[in-house]
């Protein structure tokens, strides 16, 4: 009988990821704060509660109850009712910003960071100039010349959170440009496509990722803004920036009208920070 050592088992990569994220607390309960909502927001058309656009004009500012557990607002509309659907319009302004941010920010930022020369200077002046501008800054002004709409609010937030996904990926990309992996996909005669997809990009994801999470939560807070300002979603759909927008003329008489959203974007961009702080952790290499 032959005593053949066996090679030690290495644990896999996502094996490692998940393990070292299931014991970050915080980032464990974002993603729970995150997980109920999104769970709400789907579950809105078969919930129990009431059209959030259904008047009452003998319901008007009544205090939270069990009829209306969160109170209702200057028309009699259940702001329960309001809070759940409105957070379907912020989650989806949140991650549908940063897909478009995604989509223009990391093809561009790979393009600079790989290529170099007077491609890296073109898209590093423009992201530079548009850094320039404060990121709501930026979107208010976006939104405001395409009109006032949620699909423009989205448009704005995407276009204005684009230049921090172009530096992150550009400086990505020219780190792993510059491994010993590549440059051997190089000498071997892979095409400039082929490095691209399998080599560089795979290894701009993780930051990417992370970055993707941090900036839901800059989305969420800019459309409720945009909102707020009446340059997002526009009434009788509800978002929590709007409802924020007509509380603030009965704070005295009716209070509840402004926790509730206030409360809601808190947690919801708690949530995604921490769950974002949890993710950079886990996919760090260096802490085990």
């Amino acid at each position: 009988m032959s005593n053949v050592a066996s090679d030690p088992v290495l644990p896999r990569p996502q094996s490692r990821v998940w393990r070292k994220f299931r014991h970050h607390r915080s980032a464990m309960f974002g993603g729970a704060l995150v997980l109920v909502f999104v769970l709400l927001a789907l579950a809105a058309p078969i919930l129990p509660i009431p059209d959030p656009a259904a008047t009452d004009w003998g319901a008007i500012r009544l205090a939270p109850s069990a009829a209306h557990p969160f109170g209702t607002d200057e028309i009699g509309r259940d702001i329960l009712s309001r809070m759940i659907w409105g957070a379907r319009a912020s989650l989806m302004a949140g991650v549908v910003s940063v897909a478009i941010a995604i989509a223009v920010g990391v093809p561009l930022g790979i393009l600079a960071g790989y290529f170099g020369g007077w491609t890296d200077a073109v898209i590093s002046r423009c992201t530079e100039a548009l850094l320039a501008i404060p990121f709501l800054i930026l979107a208010i002004a976006l939104a405001a010349f395409l009109g006032p709409s949620l699909t423009n609010a989205m448009i704005a937030i995407g276009i204005a959170a684009a230049p921090v996904f172009i530096r992150l990926t550009r400086g990505q990309a020219i780190n792993v440009a510059a491994e010993d992996y590549v440059e051997s996909a190089h000498a071997i005669g892979l095409s400039t496509p082929t490095i691209l997809s399998r080599y560089i990009f795979p290894n701009v994801l993780p930051p990417v990722l992370v970055q993707s999470t941090l900036t839901i939560a800059s989305a969420i807070i800019a459309e409720a803004s945009l909102s707020f300002l009446g340059l997002g979603q526009q009434p009788p759909a509800p978002s929590w920036g709007a409802m924020l927008n007509t509380a603030k003329n009965f704070m005295t008489q009716a209070p509840w009208m402004a926790w509730w959203p206030g409360i809601a974007i808190f947690l919801v961009v708690l949530g995604f920070n921490l769950l974002g702080d949890g993710l950079r952790d886990a996919l760090d290499p260096r802490e085990d």
